[in-house]
Protein backbone atom coordinates (compact mmCIF):
# COMPACT_ATOMS: atom_id res chain seq x y z
CA UNK A 1 0.00 0.00 0.00
CA UNK A 2 1.47 3.01 -1.04
CA UNK A 3 1.48 5.56 1.94
CA UNK A 4 0.70 8.99 1.46
CA UNK A 5 0.89 12.34 3.45
CA UNK A 6 -1.90 13.74 5.48
CA UNK A 7 -3.61 16.29 3.95
CA UNK A 8 -4.78 19.63 5.54
CA UNK A 9 -7.29 21.41 3.79
CA UNK A 10 -7.54 24.61 3.83
CA UNK A 11 -10.92 25.79 4.04
CA UNK A 12 -12.76 28.56 5.56
CA UNK A 13 -16.88 27.64 6.68
CA UNK A 14 -19.13 29.20 4.78
CA UNK A 15 -21.51 30.95 7.59
CA UNK A 16 -25.43 30.37 6.97
CA UNK A 17 -27.18 33.12 5.78
CA UNK A 18 -30.55 34.51 4.10
CA UNK A 19 -30.67 34.55 0.36
CA UNK A 20 -31.66 37.89 0.83
CA UNK A 21 -28.37 39.23 1.12
CA UNK A 22 -25.74 40.51 -0.92
CA UNK A 23 -22.15 39.20 -0.87
CA UNK A 24 -19.97 40.42 2.31
CA UNK A 25 -17.67 42.94 1.20
CA UNK A 26 -14.67 40.95 2.38
CA UNK A 27 -16.17 37.83 0.83
CA UNK A 28 -13.62 35.93 -1.49
CA UNK A 29 -14.63 36.05 -4.72
CA UNK A 30 -13.51 33.94 -7.97
CA UNK A 31 -10.07 32.35 -7.39
CA UNK A 32 -9.18 33.55 -3.82
CA UNK A 33 -8.70 31.18 -1.13
CA UNK A 34 -11.00 30.90 2.14
CA UNK A 35 -10.59 34.01 3.95
CA UNK A 36 -9.59 32.73 7.98
CA UNK A 37 -6.11 30.94 7.05
CA UNK A 38 -3.61 30.91 9.05
CA UNK A 39 0.18 31.88 7.96
CA UNK A 40 0.93 28.27 7.81
CA UNK A 41 -2.15 27.16 5.96
CA UNK A 42 -2.08 30.39 3.58
CA UNK A 43 1.72 29.67 2.94
CA UNK A 44 0.55 26.19 2.20
CA UNK A 45 -1.96 27.35 -0.52
CA UNK A 46 0.43 29.21 -2.09
CA UNK A 47 3.15 26.17 -2.64
CA UNK A 48 0.11 24.44 -3.84
CA UNK A 49 -0.76 27.07 -6.11
CA UNK A 50 2.60 27.31 -7.40
CA UNK A 51 2.47 23.50 -8.11
CA UNK A 52 -0.80 24.52 -9.92
CA UNK A 53 0.26 27.18 -12.28
CA UNK A 54 3.68 25.38 -13.11
CA UNK A 55 4.46 24.50 -17.04
CA UNK A 56 5.61 20.89 -17.17
CA UNK A 57 7.86 19.75 -19.67
CA UNK A 58 9.19 16.33 -20.88
CA UNK A 59 12.25 16.43 -18.63
CA UNK A 60 10.41 17.41 -15.42
CA UNK A 61 7.73 14.43 -16.62
CA UNK A 62 5.35 15.56 -19.15
CA UNK A 63 3.50 13.19 -21.25
CA UNK A 64 4.69 11.27 -23.43
CA UNK A 65 0.57 11.71 -24.30
CA UNK A 66 -1.34 14.46 -22.14
CA UNK A 67 -4.17 17.07 -22.73
CA UNK A 68 -2.11 19.94 -20.98
CA UNK A 69 0.71 21.07 -19.81
CA UNK A 70 -0.29 22.84 -16.50
CA UNK A 71 -3.11 22.39 -14.25
CA UNK A 72 -4.15 26.33 -14.88
CA UNK A 73 -4.23 25.59 -18.77
CA UNK A 74 -7.79 24.02 -18.33
CA UNK A 75 -8.71 25.73 -15.01
CA UNK A 76 -8.58 29.26 -15.56
CA UNK A 77 -11.06 32.05 -15.34
CA UNK A 78 -13.42 34.24 -14.98
CA UNK A 79 -10.49 36.42 -15.91
CA UNK A 80 -6.68 35.54 -14.61
CA UNK A 81 -8.76 33.79 -11.66
CA UNK A 82 -7.25 30.37 -11.19
CA UNK A 83 -9.06 27.41 -10.31
CA UNK A 84 -12.33 28.15 -12.83
CA UNK A 85 -13.21 27.22 -16.02
CA UNK A 86 -12.15 27.84 -19.38
CA UNK A 87 -14.34 25.53 -21.16
CA UNK A 88 -11.73 23.20 -22.10
CA UNK A 89 -13.46 19.82 -23.43
CA UNK A 90 -11.83 16.65 -23.47
CA UNK A 91 -12.67 13.26 -25.44
CA UNK A 92 -14.01 10.08 -23.65
CA UNK A 93 -14.73 7.15 -26.08
CA UNK A 94 -15.55 3.84 -26.00
CA UNK A 95 -18.06 1.25 -27.54
CA UNK A 96 -21.18 -0.05 -26.25
CA UNK A 97 -22.31 -3.97 -27.88
CA UNK A 98 -25.23 -5.10 -26.67
CA UNK A 99 -26.23 -2.76 -23.69
CA UNK A 100 -22.36 -3.42 -22.47
CA UNK A 101 -19.77 -0.71 -22.45
CA UNK A 102 -16.13 -1.24 -23.12
CA UNK A 103 -13.56 0.90 -22.17
CA UNK A 104 -11.35 0.19 -25.23
CA UNK A 105 -8.71 0.21 -23.09
CA UNK A 106 -6.08 -1.61 -25.27
CA UNK A 107 -6.87 1.24 -27.87
CA UNK A 108 -6.06 4.10 -25.25
CA UNK A 109 -9.31 4.31 -23.70
CA UNK A 110 -11.76 5.92 -22.17
CA UNK A 111 -9.62 9.69 -22.22
CA UNK A 112 -8.19 10.41 -25.07
CA UNK A 113 -4.96 12.32 -24.76
CA UNK A 114 -5.15 15.25 -27.46
CA UNK A 115 -0.90 16.28 -27.39
CA UNK A 116 2.24 14.34 -27.03
CA UNK A 117 5.36 15.48 -26.87
CA UNK A 118 6.97 14.37 -29.97
CA UNK A 119 10.88 14.21 -29.64
CA UNK A 120 13.23 11.28 -31.33
CA UNK A 121 10.40 8.91 -30.77
CA UNK A 122 7.62 10.46 -32.15
CA UNK A 123 5.18 10.13 -29.59
CA UNK A 124 1.69 11.63 -31.03
CA UNK A 125 -1.21 12.79 -29.75
CA UNK A 126 -3.96 9.96 -29.70
CA UNK A 127 -7.28 9.63 -31.85
CA UNK A 128 -10.83 8.09 -31.02
CA UNK A 129 -10.57 4.80 -32.89
CA UNK A 130 -12.44 3.29 -35.58
CA UNK A 131 -13.84 0.91 -33.06
CA UNK A 132 -15.40 3.42 -30.79
CA UNK A 133 -19.21 4.12 -31.06
CA UNK A 134 -19.26 6.28 -28.20
CA UNK A 135 -17.68 9.60 -28.21
CA UNK A 136 -18.53 12.48 -25.51
CA UNK A 137 -16.91 15.34 -24.93
CA UNK A 138 -16.41 16.59 -21.35
CA UNK A 139 -15.86 20.86 -19.93
CA UNK A 140 -13.75 21.81 -17.64
CA UNK A 141 -15.23 21.67 -14.35
CA UNK A 142 -14.42 24.37 -11.83
CA UNK A 143 -12.62 23.64 -8.80
CA UNK A 144 -14.11 26.67 -6.46
CA UNK A 145 -15.78 25.17 -2.54
CA UNK A 146 -13.71 21.83 -3.39
CA UNK A 147 -12.50 21.93 0.49
CA UNK A 148 -16.38 22.18 1.43
CA UNK A 149 -17.22 18.79 -0.53
CA UNK A 150 -14.50 17.41 0.59
CA UNK A 151 -15.61 17.46 4.23
CA UNK A 152 -19.06 16.26 3.79
CA UNK A 153 -19.27 13.10 5.43
CA UNK A 154 -20.65 9.68 3.72
CA UNK A 155 -23.17 9.51 6.28
CA UNK A 156 -24.41 12.85 5.20
CA UNK A 157 -24.30 11.98 1.52
CA UNK A 158 -26.04 8.60 2.42
CA UNK A 159 -28.85 10.25 4.27
CA UNK A 160 -29.52 12.82 1.52
CA UNK A 161 -29.89 9.69 -0.97
CA UNK A 162 -32.53 8.23 1.51
CA UNK A 163 -34.31 11.76 1.94
CA UNK A 164 -34.48 11.98 -1.95
CA UNK A 165 -35.56 8.47 -2.37
CA UNK A 166 -38.13 9.27 0.54
CA UNK A 167 -39.48 12.17 -0.76
CA UNK A 168 -39.39 12.36 -4.42
CA UNK A 169 -38.53 8.72 -5.46
CA UNK A 170 -38.62 9.94 -9.40
CA UNK A 171 -35.82 12.12 -9.17
CA UNK A 172 -34.02 10.14 -6.12
CA UNK A 173 -30.44 10.28 -6.95
CA UNK A 174 -27.56 7.63 -5.99
CA UNK A 175 -24.64 7.72 -4.24
CA UNK A 176 -21.55 6.82 -6.33
CA UNK A 177 -19.29 4.34 -4.39
CA UNK A 178 -15.93 4.34 -5.69
CA UNK A 179 -12.36 2.50 -4.72
CA UNK A 180 -10.23 5.04 -2.54
CA UNK A 181 -6.64 4.09 -4.04
CA UNK A 182 -4.99 5.68 -0.67
CA UNK A 183 -6.86 3.56 2.02
CA UNK A 184 -7.75 0.59 -0.63
CA UNK A 185 -11.48 0.78 0.43
CA UNK A 186 -14.39 1.73 -1.44
CA UNK A 187 -15.94 4.20 -0.13
CA UNK A 188 -18.45 7.23 -1.09
CA UNK A 189 -17.28 9.46 -4.36
CA UNK A 190 -18.28 12.66 -5.31
CA UNK A 191 -15.85 14.78 -7.45
CA UNK A 192 -15.85 14.48 -11.69
CA UNK A 193 -18.42 14.94 -13.56
CA UNK A 194 -19.36 11.27 -13.24
CA UNK A 195 -18.59 11.46 -9.33
CA UNK A 196 -15.94 9.22 -9.95
CA UNK A 197 -13.13 10.28 -7.19
CA UNK A 198 -13.10 9.69 -3.49
CA UNK A 199 -11.20 12.86 -2.36
CA UNK A 200 -9.61 15.74 -3.54
CA UNK A 201 -6.08 13.87 -3.05
CA UNK A 202 -7.28 11.26 -5.52
CA UNK A 203 -8.70 13.45 -8.02
CA UNK A 204 -5.37 15.39 -8.11
CA UNK A 205 -3.36 12.32 -9.00
CA UNK A 206 -5.74 11.47 -11.32
CA UNK A 207 -5.58 14.91 -12.89
CA UNK A 208 -1.16 14.07 -12.74
CA UNK A 209 -1.43 11.40 -14.87
CA UNK A 210 -4.55 11.54 -16.95
CA UNK A 211 -4.48 15.19 -18.20
CA UNK A 212 -0.50 15.53 -17.96
CA UNK A 213 1.01 12.63 -17.49
CA UNK A 214 2.35 12.91 -14.76
CA UNK A 215 3.03 9.35 -12.95
CA UNK A 216 2.22 9.84 -8.69
CA UNK A 217 2.21 7.74 -5.78
CA UNK A 218 -1.25 6.96 -6.30
CA UNK A 219 -1.48 6.70 -10.10
CA UNK A 220 2.13 5.50 -10.87
CA UNK A 221 1.72 3.33 -14.04
CA UNK A 222 2.02 5.53 -17.30
CA UNK A 223 -0.69 5.98 -19.63
CA UNK A 224 -0.32 3.78 -23.03
CA UNK A 225 -0.11 5.50 -25.91
CA UNK A 226 -3.40 4.38 -28.21
CA UNK A 227 -3.19 1.59 -25.55
CA UNK A 228 0.16 0.38 -26.95
CA UNK A 229 2.63 0.28 -23.81
CA UNK A 230 5.38 -0.63 -25.69
CA UNK A 231 6.06 2.64 -26.83
CA UNK A 232 6.71 3.51 -23.12
CA UNK A 233 10.13 1.90 -23.30
CA UNK A 234 11.05 5.16 -25.54
CA UNK A 235 9.46 7.85 -22.09
CA UNK A 236 12.36 9.97 -21.45
CA UNK A 237 11.29 10.15 -17.98
CA UNK A 238 10.19 6.81 -17.13
CA UNK A 239 10.29 7.43 -13.01
CA UNK A 240 8.31 8.71 -10.36
CA UNK A 241 7.27 12.04 -11.53
CA UNK A 242 5.67 13.90 -8.69
CA UNK A 243 5.53 12.54 -5.27
CA UNK A 244 2.61 12.52 -2.08
CA UNK A 245 3.69 15.75 -1.07
CA UNK A 246 3.23 17.20 -4.66
CA UNK A 247 -0.26 15.29 -4.10
CA UNK A 248 -0.65 17.00 -0.96
CA UNK A 249 0.40 20.41 -2.06
CA UNK A 250 -2.34 20.19 -5.07
CA UNK A 251 -4.94 18.92 -2.86
CA UNK A 252 -4.32 22.24 -0.15
CA UNK A 253 -4.93 24.46 -3.24
CA UNK A 254 -7.60 23.03 -4.02
CA UNK A 255 -9.02 22.45 -1.36
CA UNK A 256 -8.34 26.31 0.27
CA UNK A 257 -9.89 27.97 -2.97
CA UNK A 258 -13.03 29.65 -1.52
CA UNK A 259 -16.62 29.64 -3.34
CA UNK A 260 -17.39 32.50 -5.05
CA UNK A 261 -20.06 34.33 -2.63
CA UNK A 262 -23.66 35.35 -4.05
CA UNK A 263 -24.47 38.42 -5.63
CA UNK A 264 -27.49 40.47 -3.74
CA UNK A 265 -30.65 39.04 -4.53
CA UNK A 266 -33.38 41.49 -4.80
CA UNK A 267 -36.95 40.72 -4.88
CA UNK A 268 -37.21 39.22 -8.68
CA UNK A 269 -34.74 37.25 -7.38
CA UNK A 270 -36.35 36.10 -3.99
CA UNK A 271 -39.13 35.37 -6.64
CA UNK A 272 -36.82 33.47 -8.57
CA UNK A 273 -35.35 31.29 -6.27
CA UNK A 274 -39.65 30.52 -4.94
CA UNK A 275 -40.06 29.38 -9.01
CA UNK A 276 -37.34 27.31 -8.54
CA UNK A 277 -38.44 25.19 -5.34
CA UNK A 278 -42.06 25.06 -7.04
CA UNK A 279 -40.71 23.35 -10.54
CA UNK A 280 -38.21 20.78 -8.79
CA UNK A 281 -34.61 22.38 -9.48
CA UNK A 282 -33.68 21.94 -5.89
CA UNK A 283 -34.59 18.39 -5.59
CA UNK A 284 -30.96 17.68 -7.01
CA UNK A 285 -29.93 20.97 -6.75
CA UNK A 286 -29.44 20.92 -3.35
CA UNK A 287 -29.38 24.59 -1.66
CA UNK A 288 -27.73 23.65 1.80
CA UNK A 289 -25.28 21.14 3.31
CA UNK A 290 -23.15 20.50 6.42
CA UNK A 291 -19.58 19.66 6.32
CA UNK A 292 -18.55 17.26 9.59
CA UNK A 293 -16.58 17.46 12.17
CA UNK A 294 -12.82 18.85 11.22
CA UNK A 295 -9.58 19.79 13.18
CA UNK A 296 -10.03 22.87 11.09
CA UNK A 297 -11.67 25.04 12.89
CA UNK A 298 -13.00 27.09 9.44
CA UNK A 299 -14.26 24.06 8.30
CA UNK A 300 -15.78 22.24 10.96
CA UNK A 301 -19.80 21.53 10.75
CA UNK A 302 -19.93 24.93 8.13
CA UNK A 303 -22.58 25.52 6.61
CA UNK A 304 -22.41 26.41 2.96
CA UNK A 305 -24.81 26.31 -0.17
CA UNK A 306 -23.54 24.51 -3.10
CA UNK A 307 -26.49 23.94 -5.45
CA UNK A 308 -25.53 20.26 -5.43
CA UNK A 309 -26.73 16.70 -3.92
CA UNK A 310 -23.12 15.56 -5.25
CA UNK A 311 -25.22 12.12 -6.26
CA UNK A 312 -25.26 10.46 -9.93
CA UNK A 313 -29.10 11.22 -11.59
CA UNK A 314 -30.33 9.67 -14.98
CA UNK A 315 -29.91 12.16 -17.46
CA UNK A 316 -31.79 10.35 -20.08
CA UNK A 317 -29.94 11.15 -23.46
CA UNK A 318 -28.30 13.93 -21.93
CA UNK A 319 -26.20 11.74 -20.23
CA UNK A 320 -22.33 11.10 -21.81
CA UNK A 321 -22.73 7.42 -22.48
CA UNK A 322 -19.57 7.00 -20.90
CA UNK A 323 -19.63 4.06 -18.14
CA UNK A 324 -17.04 5.24 -15.46
CA UNK A 325 -17.48 4.00 -11.69
CA UNK A 326 -20.65 3.36 -10.41
CA UNK A 327 -22.18 5.62 -12.61
CA UNK A 328 -23.75 4.02 -15.70
CA UNK A 329 -23.97 5.34 -19.39
CA UNK A 330 -26.37 7.70 -18.64
CA UNK A 331 -26.09 9.26 -14.79
CA UNK A 332 -24.26 12.09 -14.12
CA UNK A 333 -23.55 13.72 -10.63
CA UNK A 334 -25.76 16.71 -10.10
CA UNK A 335 -23.01 20.08 -11.18
CA UNK A 336 -23.17 22.27 -8.06
CA UNK A 337 -24.42 25.58 -9.10
CA UNK A 338 -22.20 28.15 -7.04
CA UNK A 339 -19.85 30.51 -9.62
CA UNK A 340 -22.56 29.80 -12.57
CA UNK A 341 -22.53 33.47 -13.11
CA UNK A 342 -18.94 32.81 -14.33
CA UNK A 343 -19.39 30.21 -17.36
CA UNK A 344 -19.83 30.61 -20.41
CA UNK A 345 -21.04 27.43 -21.37
CA UNK A 346 -23.19 25.15 -19.87
CA UNK A 347 -23.95 21.21 -18.91
CA UNK A 348 -21.04 18.56 -18.83
CA UNK A 349 -20.19 19.20 -22.89
CA UNK A 350 -20.94 23.00 -23.32
CA UNK A 351 -23.84 22.35 -25.63
CA UNK A 352 -25.72 25.25 -24.01
CA UNK A 353 -24.51 28.45 -24.75
CA UNK A 354 -26.95 29.94 -21.90
CA UNK A 355 -28.75 29.02 -19.15
CA UNK A 356 -31.95 29.07 -20.45
CA UNK A 357 -30.37 26.31 -22.99
CA UNK A 358 -29.56 24.46 -20.42
CA UNK A 359 -32.67 24.14 -18.26
CA UNK A 360 -34.37 22.97 -21.39
CA UNK A 361 -31.51 20.16 -22.22
CA UNK A 362 -32.70 18.33 -18.64
CA UNK A 363 -33.61 15.28 -19.71
CA UNK A 364 -34.08 11.74 -17.57
CA UNK A 365 -35.04 12.93 -14.15
CA UNK A 366 -34.53 16.18 -14.70
CA UNK A 367 -36.85 16.35 -17.61
CA UNK A 368 -40.03 17.27 -15.43
CA UNK A 369 -38.38 20.48 -14.08
CA UNK A 370 -37.36 21.06 -17.55
CA UNK A 371 -40.77 20.90 -19.01
CA UNK A 372 -42.19 22.93 -15.94
CA UNK A 373 -39.51 25.52 -16.62
CA UNK A 374 -40.96 26.23 -20.49
CA UNK A 375 -44.50 26.04 -19.41
CA UNK A 376 -43.68 28.90 -17.29
CA UNK A 377 -44.95 32.89 -17.60
CA UNK A 378 -42.16 34.45 -19.49
CA UNK A 379 -41.59 36.23 -15.95
CA UNK A 380 -41.30 33.82 -13.69
CA UNK A 381 -38.70 32.77 -16.33
CA UNK A 382 -36.93 35.38 -16.11
CA UNK A 383 -36.99 35.73 -12.10
CA UNK A 384 -35.21 32.36 -12.36
CA UNK A 385 -32.63 33.26 -14.04
CA UNK A 386 -32.05 36.56 -12.48
CA UNK A 387 -31.60 34.69 -9.74
CA UNK A 388 -29.40 31.91 -11.14
CA UNK A 389 -27.30 35.06 -12.58
CA UNK A 390 -26.81 35.79 -9.18
CA UNK A 391 -24.59 32.37 -8.28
Amino acid sequence: MVKIVCVSLLVFACASSSHSEGAASNAPDAGEPFRNLTTDQLAAFNDGKGDFTSVETPETGLGPIFNEASCVACHLGPGSAVGGSNDRLVTRFGKTANGVFDPLTSLGGTLQQDHAIGGPCAFGAEAVPAQANVVAHRRTVSLYGLGLVDALTPDSIETLAFQEQRNNPSTAGKVSIALDIGSGQTVVAKFGWKAQETSLLQFAGDAYLNEMGMTNPLFPDESCPQGDCSLLSCNPAPGMNEDAEDLAALANFMGGLAPPAPLAQGTTEQQGIQVAQSIGCFQCHTQTLTAGPSAMADINNATFHPYSDFLLHDMGALGDGIVQGSAGPTQMRTAPLWGLRYEATFLHDGRAASVDQAIRGHDGQGGAASASYAALPQQQRDALLAFLKTL
